[in-house]
């Protein structure tokens, strides 16, 4: 079992926030695998981001904090990225997450509020961006340092609850705010661009206010230039990091049946072998 990870405190450590995405990556397939359940290529595509956020972003000392940096994961469904993230830092136990989709279990398919580390409910899509507005204005009123970030996913845009939450950060100024964008081009019955296209995407959320960065969603180092917030900032950001669905697992990438389907014992495997495969590639002890 991967043991916790305890994130470097100093300079951004690039190096050591790969391997933290990496362990991320096999805690998801193990999981899954364990408890039977899907949605495994939702969570591998986002494992960079969330580890660049815990590994070297957030800032947050304890769940109690009330200082602390707010995350919201807008696509709950991604959850056990999260999970393994949160047991990496040391705020959930292998206990509990062992307890992934089981009985009486506080680790869901969609994070709850009641698991520390956890700061708002989520799973129904669409509502992420108005709760981290939400949280980000209340910051502001609290004249408190922390930021709110939140990672939605490019389907949620179709959603028009997320452009209305946009019109707010953007009318009330809200520099404290970050959203990320998971642009993997994929959804439950097929993709985005197929469903309901969101063409020109970054132009659409300058016309909104917010300012707008683009980055590849699997280079840690280029993701943490993205979510860095200029002091004084003025205007929401957005980062729209390109992702690839199922990444890390050849036979899941771009692939929409991963949006749901558990694996099998012959998949299981062999999406194991590929983790190893990629590790030794890089070098990686």
């Amino acid at each position: 079992m991967t043991q916790p990870v305890q994130p470097q405190n100093g300079p951004f450590d690039a190096a050591a926030i790969r391997r933290l995405a990496a362990a991320a990556r096999e805690i998801v397939l193990v999981q899954s695998k364990r408890a039977n359940v899907g949605h495994i290529g939702s969570a591998l595509s986002v494992v960079e981001i969330l580890a660049t956020l815990y590994g070297g972003i957030l800032r947050v000392t304890g769940p109690d904090d009330d200082e602390r940096d707010r995350f919201i994961l807008s696509k709950g469904h991604a959850a056990l990225a999260l999970y393994a993230m949160l047991f990496l830092n040391g705020t959930l136990s292998e206990q509990q997450l062992q307890s992934y989709c089981g009985d009486g279990t506080l680790l869901g398919v969609h994070p709850d509020r009641i698991l520390p580390g956890i700061d708002f409910t989520t799973g129904s899509l669409g509502h992420g961006l108005s709760i981290a507005a939400g949280a980000a204005l209340a910051g502001r009123l609290r004249r408190s340092p922390r930021r709110a970030y939140v990672l939605l996913s490019d389907a949620e845009l179709n959603e028009g609850s997320v452009w209305e939450a946009a019109m707010f950060a953007a009318h009330h100024r809200l520099g404290n705010l970050v959203a990320i964008v998971d642009l993997n081009g994929q959804q439950a019955l097929g993709f985005t661009a197929d469903v309901l296209d969101l063409p020109r995407l970054a132009d659409r959320f300058r016309a909104f206010g917010w300012n707008v960065q683009d980055t590849p969603g699997h280079d840690v180092e280029l993701i943490a230039r993205a979510l860095d917030i200029e002091p004084g900032a003025d205007a929401p950001r957005v980062v729209l990091a390109k992702t690839v669905f199922g990444r890390g697992v050849p036979f899941m990438e771009h692939r929409l049946e991963w949006h749901y389907l558990p694996m099998s014992d012959d998949q299981y495997a062999q999406a194991l072998s590929a983790l190893k495969e990629n590790a030794a590639g890089r070098g990686d002890s």
